[in-house]
């Protein structure tokens, strides 16, 4: 059933993901929803030196936010925070630099900024897709270390400081690839067969939906949700999938349209009158599964995901200075 839903999701996605699939659906979008200044609010966007990270804390910095922007590379953020300030006005920008897929530097980052700062909303959109199975330093499979395990470590480090705020949320940028994928918590870095960089990554944005409805339903006074930002063009896109970039450059989204949701998702108050834990694109809620689609997977599968994670984690809490 593999080529059935590979090829459903992408003519799906040519309808759906692309520019016009944007346009289509911006009209019913209530242009009022993100008309809101989020001044003394403050908000942590991973990945946030270019593509959909930047166009997000972006708007967020017009609308008054104080954003920090986690990034790995300090160069690269210091000219996004420059550009940021310069175009929005906004002085609240403040930069951190963190190796998403580095769980004992994610460990010490999280520690320091909770004595720091106060959080509103969290951000994970961090990513990466590698085309070749490499390890990191710890021996961890890259794609995962970046998109799974990088997210929960950070997202369950800041869970104690996003508690103590009203109407406080995280949002994860996700993938409509996640789509072909059931969740395999049987080879979770990858190490058996054939490694196709494409598979894992949808593989892995599977496992960030899983974590993020697994979220909503322990910690009920967070609104947790996940997203699809359609197909943009943004430096990831072109070099991990240059192939792909190449036949839809033509009709790729702009870095604004994709990172339209998750600015909605952060900062409008009709987001969380929805329910937590929830799938969207273009600020809709949509399923998790296509239809025909065997990708379900059983509840023990989804607790074995959380358990994994969660040994990981403290694995190297324990092991990290400081």
């Amino acid at each position: 059933m593999s080529w059935y839903r590979n090829t459903v999701w992408f003519v799906k996605g040519l309808r759906e993901y692309t520019r016009s699939g944007y346009e289509s659906a911006s009209k019913h979008f209530n242009p009022a929803d993100v008309e809101v200044n989020v001044a003394g609010r403050s908000f942590l966007v991973t990945g946030a030196n270019s593509g959909i990270g930047k166009a997000t804390a972006t708007e967020i910095a017009r609308r008054g936010g104080t954003v920090h922007l986690v990034c790995r590379n300090k160069e690269r953020a210091e000219v996004a925070k420059g550009e940021i300030v310069t175009e929005t006005g906004n002085q609240n920008i403040f930069v951190h630099i963190v190796d998403i897929s580095n769980p004992r530097e994610i460990w010490r980052f999280a520690e320091k900024f909770k004595n720091e700062h106060k959080l509103n909303v969290l951000i994970n959109n961090a990513g990466c897709m590698v085309n070749n199975r490499e390890l990191t330093g710890d021996g961890l499979e890259k794609n995962f270390a970046t998109n799974t395990l990088g997210t929960y470590i950070l997202t369950t480090a800041l869970l104690p400081l996003l508690e103590k705020e009203a109407d406080a949320r995280v949002i994860t940028v996700s993938s409509g690839g996640m789509l072909v994928q059931k969740l395999n918590v049987s080879d979770l870095q990858s190490g058996n067969g054939t490694f196709d960089g494409t598979m894992v990554y949808a593989q892995n944005k599977r496992q960030q939906v899983v974590l993020t409805e697994q979220w909503a339903k322990a910690h009920r006074n967070i609104h947790f949700s996940v997203m699809h930002p359609g197909w943009a063009d943004t430096p990831a896109v072109r070099s991990a999938m240059p192939d792909f970039y190449q036949k839809m450059k033509n009709s790729l989204r702009t870095e604004a349209q994709g990172a339209d949701t998750v600015v909605w998702l952060a900062i409008s108050s009709e987001a969380t009158k929805l329910p937590s834990g929830l799938f969207f694109q273009d600020r809709q809620p949509v399923p998790t599964h296509l239809p025909l689609a065997s990708t379900h997977s059983p509840p023990e599968d989804e607790e074995k995901l959380m358990e994994v994670l969660e040994e990981f984690s403290q694995k190297f809490k324990s092991t990290s200075p400081g």
